[in-house]
């Protein structure tokens, strides 16, 4: 079955377009009911994870107190900027380039993710110059001083991704880890959304397209096409977005052994135009292939279910301050991957605006920080396997929130769903 999303679209101006959630779809297929072609007209999904593959294009200018030709080098917060292409001749203005990858020269842990939100957060950052000539010249400016700051993604929103475990007899360093992954597969990541996640609800890319509206930490921005890496497969996108609108709770940097790494969030309204988007928006965790990779080799062993990740599992971290017995040494502190924990007093504290869900605290902690993070299970070399998942690189909680969002806006208007351009071959 076919239909053309300019009808749907009508319905939505109508408000008598049936708007619901993946989430929601899944709820009533796990729940036994029937779920018919005509019964939904758009579905929103969405997905917050660490994506490396996103930059900033940030255009603004510098005081310096006297001209210079142009800019060679510069850092923000320490994060190396990429200058031009515009040489802006003698203007005072940098046009810029940040890597969400960038590791900072000055702090531990701190690089362009962590930048991106300071920026959205309207923080003042520091920007350091030297030019041409080789003299040197420090500012300090905020969003409000920036006409230009835009986000792009190079590769985002996989259909899915992996999970991951480290069978070499080693540790490794990855990003894919928050500390260094233990040896002999006794733990593991995972990254993908699962059954919410973009791309899995539509992955022939039917019903999204180049210049499909979405929201990009939480800001209006636009497919712009498939990514990098993208394949038949594995589809992505690549996106931009306005910073000036985007929220600081829906991105950010996240902590790996091997360097920080960017968070970034999308939420999309998929149309249902055809049976390829419906079929997809049908199939559950259970029904979703998770590879499971060798963190080491970089290579598939095995596969299983996204089942294995987020059914009966706890999306949210629970946290029970009382039970703190005060520890010389807090590991979950020490290690958290967005330092979203911390001590006031005596007295230890959760930042819920930066915590991720990742779950490592309780896998440090089970006393203050309790999560069923689920496990693998799958085949490997004859044996049965069942690892533990360690932390989580996705965070299904504000991702559900996002599609829950999303959908709201769409049935008061507030968000204005429209068609795509052109069609995406992934």
């Amino acid at each position: 079955m076919e239909r053309e999303v300019g009808p749907i679209l009508e319905k939505i101006n109508r408000k008598e377009a049936t708007v619901l959630t993946s989430q929601e779809v899944c709820d009533i297929i796990d729940a036994g009911d029937d779920v018919g072609f005509g019964d939904v007209d758009v579905v929103t999904a969405a997905t917050r994870a660490i994506m490396s593959g996103t930059y900033a294009v940030l255009s603004f200018p510098v005081k310096t107190g006297e001209k210079f030709t142009r800019a060679s080098a510069v850092t923000i917060n320490g994060v190396d900027s990429h200058v031009g292409p515009c040489p802006n001749e003698r203007l005072g203005i940098l046009d810029l380039m940040v890597f969400g990858t960038a590791h900072s020269h000055d702090r531990e842990n701190y690089g362009g993710g962590h930048l991106f939100r300071d920026i959205v957060e309207g923080n003042p950052v520091d920007v350091d110059v030297v030019t041409d000539e080789g003299k040197k010249y420090s500012d300090t400016v905020s969003i409000e001083d920036m006409p230009y700051a835009r986000l792009f993604a190079t590769r985002h929103a996989f259909k899915n991704y992996s999970a991951f475990v480290n069978f070499s007899p080693s540790t490794v360093s990855t990003i894919f880890h928050a500390t260094t992954f233990a040896p002999d597969a006794t733990e593991a990541t995972l990254s993908g959304c699962g059954q919410i996640n973009p791309v899995k609800n539509d992955p022939q890319l039917h019903g999204i397209g180049v210049g499909s509206r979405i929201l990009l930490n939480g800001a209006e921005g636009f497919i712009l096409g498939s990514g990098t890496r993208s394949s038949p497969e594995k589809p992505n996108l690549i996106a931009t977005a306005d910073m000036h609108s985007m929220e600081a709770d829906y991105m950010g940097g996240f902590a790996t052994s091997a360097g920080p790494e960017c968070i970034v969030s999308w939420a999309v309204a998929v149309p249902v135009v055809d049976d390829s988007v419906f079929d997809a928006i049908r199939q559950t965790d259970g029904e979703i292939p998770l590879p499971v990779m060798d963190a080491d080799r970089r290579v598939k062993v095995a596969i299983t279910s996204y089942a294995d990740a987020w059914k009966d599992v706890d999306i949210e971290v629970a946290f029970n301050p009382g039970k703190c017995r005060g520890c010389d040494v807090c590991e979950p502190m020490k290690k958290c991957p967005m330092e979203s924990i911390y001590f006031n007093g005596d007295k230890v504290v959760l930042n819920r605006h930066t915590c991720f869900n990742c779950g490592l605290c309780s896998t440090l902690c089970s006393d203050v920080f309790r999560a069923d993070l689920g496990s693998l299970k799958f085949d490997y070399e004859g044996k049965n396997m069942d690892v533990p998942i360690v932390v989580r690189q996705s965070d299904r909680k504000r991702a559900l929130i996002m599609a829950e969002k999303l959908r709201d806006s769409i049935k008061d208007g507030t968000f204005i769903l429209n068609g795509m351009v052109e069609r995406i071959s992934p």
